[in-house]
């Protein structure tokens, strides 16, 4: 272009009005999964351009269909665990109504082996129950025994049910519930079986009494564990009457409750021991035949609150939960529980059969229920209308049901 002139260089104003509001997205952040499919977050703000310089302004001076999405997703890598589960069990009844189970492992992606659950924690988990049907049950011809089918315990029976279950056991073995020192022999002859047979029921026992004498001398067993229950609003009291533990070979005796933990061996007698709750378990460990404990528990109005209004309390063999415990118009801000105790020598089980919210289901406010294993307080977290079940390793639970 060089024989042609060059013309002067312009500058001219096209447009004076200023630039309309406009979305503005900065750099996402970190994904929130190391691996897999997670959401980073990016921030979305509005700005305007004036006199050259980017100025804030308010979100609804920005077109609201446009503005772009606060997380996104996002993918670092492969996940190389996940979980993987076996084939679903056969139904659990025959005909009926029952469920299935399966077991869930996590597995490495790469080696195709099961590896620790805890690599998959932070993955979801499809559920392992789910309800199933065998078809209808035939009708019975009259062929079950009276009381032979099993009956729910309610919380206005559960305790004089199982106490009543308690002394009928007893009584079929021809002796006494809270087996004393001078109640284990009986005139006539016979007493040396009867001795034994009391010392078999003891262990693994569960008192329901008000009051009694439980005697752990001379057991079979090096381990001997009884469980003392009584309902809400009630504490236990233990005084020991004899002692022939020796402490220097290692024979104690220990106390656990929900509020309390103590273990002792020397000048156990006369010594007092005070629940604080409705339960306590008392187990001894001996090492030499014939050393043991005589015990006297006493119940008591308690002296502090320890549970909610709503809280239950269950002794088995069986029985049925239904939540909510409080009608909608009392809802308060309480978590309600309810607590099982079963013999030492018994493991719990709880199902979830059921969860239907009904035509009123806002007023329904339990959305989890959380379930915890007493003798190693591990807790387990049920959602939703899952179906589940869960057992136990000891003899006591505590369900909570949570909003």
């Amino acid at each position: 272009c060089q024989p042609v002139p060059k013309p002067e260089s312009r500058v001219e104003v096209c447009d004076l009005s200023p630039c309309p509001p406009r979305w503005k997205v900065t750099p996402a952040g970190p994904c929130s999964s190391s691996c897999g499919l997670g959401l980073a977050v990016q921030l979305v703000t509005c700005v305007q351009i004036l006199h050259g310089q980017e100025v804030l302004q308010e979100e609804h001076l920005c077109p609201a269909a446009e503005k772009p999405l606060t997380s996104v997703p996002c993918v670092i890598r492969t996940c190389s665990y996940e979980w993987s589960f076996s084939e679903w069990s056969e139904c659990s009844t025959s005909c009926g109504n029952g469920i299935q189970t399966r077991q869930d492992f996590c597995l490495s992606s790469l080696t195709h082996k099961a590896v620790n659950p805890l690599f998959c924690r932070r993955f979801p988990k499809a559920v392992v129950v789910r309800g199933c049907s065998a078809g209808p049950c035939p009708e019975l011809g009259g062929t079950l025994s009276p009381g032979a089918g099993l009956q729910p315990v309610t919380p206005a029976t559960h305790l004089t049910a199982a106490a009543a279950a308690t002394e009928r056991r007893h009584k079929e073995l021809d002796v006494p519930l809270s087996a004393g020192p001078r109640e284990q022999t009986k005139p006539g002859g016979g007493e040396e079986m009867l001795a034994k047979r009391s010392f078999l029921c003891v262990c693994g026992s569960l008192f329901l009494n008000a009051t009694g004498t439980i005697n752990m001398t001379g057991v079979e067993s090096r381990d001997c564990t009884v469980a003392i229950g009584r309902p809400l609003r009630e504490e236990i009291s233990v005084t020991i009457l004899e002692s022939s533990l020796n402490c220097t070979a290692g024979e104690v005796l220990l106390f656990s409750g929900r509020m309390m933990w103590r273990t002792g061996c020397r000048k156990l007698p006369l010594s007092l021991i005070n629940s604080r709750t409705n339960t306590l378990i008392v187990k001894q460990r001996v090492v030499l035949p014939g050393n043991g404990v005589i015990l006297q528990y006493n119940s008591r109005t308690a002296t502090k609150k320890y549970y909610q209004d709503c809280d239950q309390q269950l002794f088995g063999p069986q029985g049925e939960i239904v939540n909510p415990v409080q009608l909608p118009e009392e809802r308060q801000e309480v978590v309600c529980r309810t607590f099982i105790t079963v013999a030492p020598r018994q493991r719990i089980s709880i199902r979830a059969l059921s969860t239907d919210l009904g035509p009123e289901a806002n007023q329904t406010h339990f959305n989890y229920i959380l379930v915890r294993d007493v003798s190693t307080m591990k807790t387990v977290v049920f959602r939703g209308k899952q179906q589940f079940l869960w057992q136990s390793t000891g003899s006591q639970a505590e369900i909570e049901f949570h909003e």
